[in-house]
């Protein structure tokens, strides 16, 4: 069974979502404040049996601030099932709730009570006349197919639409999971009502003889340290201090020893024991809060297994925030690796560029603010712009780079890596902003194929600026001259950029090459110690001469731009940022770029 579609209106910061869930595997991607734990929220009222209903019952807060809270509305987070036809369980579980082409719906709606809506109805109730109190929460499943969750209106009427009630107990045998980004390990596995360890000794399903004997060996340990001398004495003084406070009207025994021997009370007291090169069985307390997170999932993922060997289970779902909590990167992508490889579907936010960078496009589901009072949310298989060839290379570009291109709120996208070194250097110095601060992330493609990544940012894509900040040549950087190839070589075909500008995308062009535009009066003795770092005394002369005139001609910038190709443009670019001046200056093309950026 495959969650396949989410639908929320008016749920805390999401005033509307209507997304499709396609891989097992689903990558909740956007930057602080976007709405991705008000989306696990969201689906936790509608599918989680261990949410607290006093939670469904909304306050004010948790109602989108664009909706006035006197006048009729709803609250709606609605989901689709599909692929459960083949499991007996699951078709049991969504019963009623099924719509009769492979999909089933279940939806939660907090919207005026009944009698409030037929008061509304009759008249008898003034329109703006409401409180919370008029308001509460309602399951219900199914219904007709032709009437979309999406158009769900506050008096869409359950009855009308064929819809039928869903209670809680029907969800039991669905199991969700969630793992919030702060939590607390160690206090989950020691706590016998959430301790997934518990649920796995429960699932293992341990004989009635077993048992015997683990208690057996329980009161066989308990009689052996209450007859210790020692702890005996130490229970008489307890006994005799206890009975000497409270007089003989409420006096206690006090004997010591381990809990009373039964079966749960073995339960309530396992631990698990840990390894390694260091150190023996040792508790987990003893251990990193990453490797708990870790130990913590895998015995979840080995309780469901349990579940669905047994054939009772309807299917599980893990929610996790920020799986990059605690976790060296190494450890995020091997994590996300095996959530991908599991049977059991996952759904996990992330601000961690090491996660995205394992997962496949298709499991990205990304929220982005756009300065509105709610986030953008968009999938990249809906970005039609997209071309099968444009989604395998940034799928190769996101793994290869780690970028925090889905993250940024402003993208500038350059040629190279030497661009990327001496750019926000020298914004800062000469326009006196930090890219960081006011959001601007620019992004190396390392060529001069921008289309692919150009087409992610459009009205149905990624809706933020993306300026593409290039040489005038679209030569790529360590491509020879035309004139350098034999007749029978295939040269590059130029990719015409201007094609790609729309509302969010705009192209700024250097007249010349990167290395050229930055041969500025002011930027000369930047130049000339890298020069002199990198091994070129004698054009580190001309650029000292130059600086000391302050003036530049062609012949230099020549110079410069040829030094940079012999040496390499990243590393030349790298030792001149070590050096940028105090009021350096930047080509009016990145200026503008910039500006634009900023509007």
């Amino acid at each position: 069974m495959h969650l396949s579609r989410i639908v929320i209106k008016g749920y805390r910061s999401l005033s509307f979502v209507d997304v499709a869930i396609q891989d097992k595997a689903t990558c909740v991607i956007g930057e602080n404040n976007t709405g991705k734990s008000c989306l696990m929220q969201a689906l936790r009222l509608c599918l989680d049996v261990d949410f607290s209903s006093a939670f469904r019952a909304l306050q004010k807060d948790d109602i989108h601030s664009s909706i006035d809270q006197s006048k009729p509305f709803q609250v709606l987070v609605g989901v689709e099932f599909t692929g459960y036809e083949a499991s007996d369980n699951e078709v049991a579980m969504l019963h009623g709730t099924q719509l009769g082409d492979g999909r089933a719906r279940i939806f939660y709606r907090f919207r005026p009570k009944n009698l409030v809506r037929s008061a509304l109805e009759a008249g008898e109730r003034a329109v703006d006349s409401l409180t919370l109190e008029d308001f509460g929460w309602e399951l219900f499943g199914g219904g007709d197919p032709n009437v979309d969750l999406a158009d769900f209106e506050w008096d869409t009427d359950n009855d009308e639409i064929g819809a039928r009630s869903v209670g809680l107990q029907y969800l039991q045998a669905y199991r969700v999971v969630f793992l919030h980004a702060l939590r607390d390990v160690e206090g989950d596995l020691a706590d016998m009502r959430r301790s997934p360890l518990i649920r796995l000794i429960e699932a293992t399903k341990i004989g009635a003889a077993e048992q015997a004997a683990l208690i057996a060996a329980v009161k066989a340990a308990n009689d052996a340290i209450e007859k210790s001398p020692a702890i005996e004495s130490v229970a008489d003084a307890i006994d005799g201090a206890l009975k000497g406070v409270t007089g003989e009207a409420f006096a206690l025994d006090v004997d010591i020893g381990l809990s009373s021997p039964t079966f749960q009370s073995i339960l309530r007291n396992i631990r698990i024991l840990l390894s390694g090169p260091s150190l023996k069985s040792f508790e987990p307390r003893r251990n990193g809060l990453g490797m708990n997170n870790l130990l913590y999932i895998a015995i979840l993922i080995e309780q469901f297994r349990k579940r669905s060997a047994e054939g009772k289970a309807a299917g599980e779902l893990i929610l996790i925030e920020e799986p990059e909590a605690h976790l060296h990167p190494q450890l995020q992508s091997v994590l996300l690796e095996a959530l991908r490889e599991l049977p059991f579907q996952s759904i996990v936010t992330t601000h961690s560029t090491q996660v995205t960078a394992k997962a496949p496009l298709s499991s990205y589901v990304i929220m982005t603010n756009t300065g509105g009072n709610a986030p953008f949310i968009s999938t990249v298989t809906s970005n039609t712009a997209l071309t099968p060839h444009d989604v395998a290379d940034l799928e190769r570009y996101l793994d290869a780079t780690k970028s925090n291109l889905l993250f940024a709120r402003r993208v500038m996208l350059v040629e190279g890596a030497a661009e990327a070194f001496l750019l926000p250097g020298l914004i800062k110095s000469a326009m006196g902003i930090d890219l960081d601060r006011v959001g601007i992330s620019i992004l190396p493609i390392h060529g001069v194929h921008f289309g692919a990544y150009a087409r992610l940012f459009s009205a149905i894509g990624l809706p933020k600026r993306c300026a593409i900040v290039a040489d005038a040549d679209l030569e790529p950087s360590d491509a020879k001259p035309a004139d350098e190839y034999d007749d029978d070589v295939d040269t590059p075909e130029k990719e015409v950029l201007s094609a790609l500008e729309g509302d969010f995308v705009k192209v700024f062009l250097g007249a010349t090459t990167f290395e050229r535009e930055i041969t500025l009066p002011a930027n000369l003795n930047m130049l000339h110690k890298a020069a002199a770092r990198i091994g070129a005394p004698r054009i580190a002369s001309k650029l000292e001469i130059a600086d000391l005139v302050g003036s530049v001609d062609d012949g230099l910038k020549k110079s410069v731009l040829n030094t940079a190709k012999r040496f390499g443009k990243a590393r030349f670019a790298q030792l001149a940022a070590e050096n940028i001046p105090e009021n350096a200056a930047v080509p009016a093309y990145v200026r503008n770029a910039v500006d634009w950026l900023l509007e």
